[in-house]
């Protein structure tokens, strides 16, 4: 367990108010950055807009001291646990077996919930959390009057694959039992993520949808040194987090190293997941191309978004944010396992014109992929017109629509809907 504050550069510290109120949020890390990231931009985002507030982030991201948080949040890290190739999950670092860790994940949580005793909870993506962890916690929440919110991206899987792996674990029931708010970080009329479960009209009231979670450029750390390729017009590759993007940088590869006509340089980032031997033998390759550089992990990955031309990602939740935010032409490259999420994602962005997708052969089972399909799709990319063209109404009002839902329990200067139910007990 460790603690990290990073404060952002040019933010007056706000005075500390012991009762004030208190956000908890939890995200169980598995696997890539998605999670730690969509919760350190609600959680910059609740204390810019409440100053006074504090936020811990419940996290088992094994990077999560990398990123920048904003004054008034802090974390707390539970043991890692990670996703095994064969789907199954096991732990980071510890010489445990499963059971034993999430164990002890499960007692860290509740007693971070029995000390910090929040107002407000948000619980990213599962409703139980990883193997029922967050049930005790959510026990004691529910005691105490906290308001208890679920955190969901725009599309999570195929219907039938979610109530698979839902029902067996109590989550359907806990978004009519446990859960205040659900909020959906998209928008209705690109998916539903939740339409095809049991049992709609006992939680669809509940159900709010912000928007997509616009980010923003954040403060340089120095030094700041990016490769030169950065000082002009350049493709950004980004596989996320790099577990699963071996294939999209083979392929952007070999369309350069098949092609060396494309116009624009690209700089390939691999992520922190990514392995060592295939980073190795992707950085050799790319060392033969003059117009393709390579960087391992850039927290800050916003600053080389900002700076690129144009983007090819596989499209994740928040590099799809990222895209938008950022109003860039992109190529998405969507994986189709363990999840469809993103080839859902993908599919829909591109109805409506927001993105131009290319899929893998590989992984569908098509054969091998042609470098010249790629090299064609790198060549029509910086022509393409940004999303921002696609005019889409409140596509990026995520964060500002979280932030005014949770105003009557973030805006009293003191805790809010606790420490007045108790008053009025009280009197």
């Amino acid at each position: 367990m460790s603690f990290n504050v990073v404060d952002l550069p040019g933010v007056e510290r706000t005075p500390r108010d012991p009762h004030a109120p208190r956000v908890l949020i939890y995200s169980h890390d598995t696997f890539g950055l998605g999670h730690i990231r969509r919760c350190r931009a609600i959680a910059n985002s609740l204390v810019a807009n409440y100053p006074h507030i504090s936020v811990i982030i419940i996290s088992g991201s094994s990077v999560i001291s990398s990123f920048q948080f904003g004054d008034g949040v802090d974390y707390v890290r539970i043991p890692g646990v990670e996703k095994q190739s064969d789907g199954r999950y096991g732990p980071h670092h510890l010489n445990l077996d499963l059971t034993d860790t999430i164990r002890l994940r499960t007692d860290i949580i509740k007693q971070v919930v029995l000390s910090f005793d929040p107002d407000v909870v948000i619980v990213d993506k599962e409703p139980v959390g990883l193997r029922g962890e967050l049930i005790p916690a959510l026990e004691v929440l529910r005691r105490r009057g906290a308001r208890i919110v679920l955190g969901l991206r725009d599309v999570l899987d195929e219907p039938t694959k979610l109530y698979e792996e839902w029902r067996h674990t109590g989550a359907i029931e806990a978004l009519e039992q446990v859960y205040d708010d659900i909020f959906v970080y998209g928008l209705e009329s690109i998916y539903q993520p939740l339409a095809g479960l049991p049992n709609q009209h006992l939680f669809a009231d509940k159900i709010r949808y912000t928007g997509y979670l616009k980010r923003a450029v954040p403060s340089p750390m120095p030094p700041n040194r990016y490769p030169r390729i950065t000082k002009g017009p350049f493709i950004l590759v980004t596989p996320g987090g790099g577990g699963d993007g071996a294939g999209v940088i083979d392929w952007v590869i070999s369309a350069y190293e098949a092609d060396p006509t494309i116009a624009l340089p690209a700089l390939i980032v691999f992520g922190p997941f990514m392995s060592r031997e295939r980073r190795k033998e992707f950085a050799e390759r790319i060392a033969r191309i003059p117009k393709l550089e390579s960087l391992g992990f850039e927290p800050r990955l916003e600053l080389l978004m900002n700076r690129a031309h144009c983007v090819v990602a596989m499209g994740g939740y928040n590099t799809f944010c990222e895209i938008l935010s950022f109003d860039k032409p992109a190529l998405i490259v969507p994986r189709v396992k363990p999840r469809l999420e993103q080839a859902i994602r993908a599919e829909r962005a591109d109805h409506l014109k927001l993105i131009d997708v290319l899929h893998d052969p590989a992984q569908n089972g098509e054969g091998a992929r042609d470098p010249l399909v790629m090299a064609a799709a790198l060549h029509a990319l910086p022509k393409r017109v940004p999303p921002s063209q696609a005019f889409v109404p409140s596509l990026l009002d995520g964060l500002p629509a979280v932030a005014r839902a949770l105003a009557d329990d973030l805006s009293m200067p003191v805790r809010g809907r606790i420490l007045a139910q108790n008053a009025a007990v009280v009197s």
